[in-house]
């Protein structure tokens, strides 16, 4: 079980990397990587884009971005790959149907939210996934996201889908 809980405020907390519109699954994964295990892919997360990006990022920050974030293949190495170089949550104006729905699959937290824009680089946000909240630490400023449902926050809180379905079953054992 990951340390998410949806019941908990704030449940994550981060600094911010911000990125535009339109970015696809090739520029935060590119292609060439991907015949490497997950620690290889993630030394090169967002190479397509911001180069060296990796090597800046901490454990626990939140990527930001605009809209149709995560576009493209449907692979679900992006999001395994922004997770494994350290991303707790990406939050954005609007995302990818499959890209949304396979950063719920790996525990990657997704949040729609329509002031993204607001959200500068290097500042430190707090999301609260229950409240559909992000809040600006630096600010203060507080802009309303899309609430995750509580079965969604379980399966967020249990690291992902393969980890949620495993206690499931393992439960309906005993």
């Amino acid at each position: 079980m990951s340390d998410l809980e949806v019941t908990s405020s704030p449940l994550i907390e981060g600094k911010v990397w911000v990125f535009g519109d339109n970015i696809d699954t090739d520029v935060i994964v590119p292609g060439k990587y991907l015949v490497h295990d997950l620690p290889e892919i993630a030394k090169h997360v967002m190479d397509g884009i911001r180069p060296g990006f990796a090597t800046e990022v901490s454990a626990g920050d939140v990527v930001v971005g605009g809209s149709n974030f995560g576009t493209g293949s449907s692979r679900e190495m992006a999001p395994r790959g922004l997770q494994a170089a350290g991303i707790r949550a990406v939050v954005a104006t609007s995302f990818a149907r499959i890209f949304f729905r396979n950063c719920i699959n790996v525990g990657l937290a997704p949040v729609e939210c329509a002031e993204a824009n607001a959200i500068e680089e290097g500042q430190r946000i707090s999301i609260d996934l229950a409240a559909g909240t992000v809040t600006i630490l630096d600010t203060g400023r507080v802009l309303d996201a899309v609430a995750l449902p509580e079965e969604i926050g379980e399966i967020l809180g249990a690291g992902g889908m393969e980890n949620y379905l495993a206690a499931k079953f393992a439960g309906e054992k005993s």
